[in-house]
């Protein structure tokens, strides 16, 4: 067989064993606010805050005492 035959199947298959890697979570604020991220967000920091990425890409910011829960989604 042909190389080139073999290294797109190869390529298509690596990039879906990435994608099952990520585990999207739900992080729930006290006001309800839900925000849905790509990867577990980072645990509180020193300065007392979570941080992370939602799904569009923006990068949050949130006082650990505004967070409610923390859980990957269904």
């Amino acid at each position: 067989m042909n190389m080139k035959n073999l290294s797109l199947p190869l390529v298509a298959l690596t990039f879906l064993v990435l994608a099952g890697c990520a585990t999207q979570t739900v992080v729930t604020l006290q006001n309800g606010t839900q925000y849905l991220t790509k990867d577990i967000p980072k645990t509180k920091t020193a300065d007392g805050f979570y941080e992370f990425t939602d799904i569009a890409g923006k990068h949050i910011r949130v006082k650990a005492d505004d967070v409610a829960t923390v859980r990957k989604e269904d």
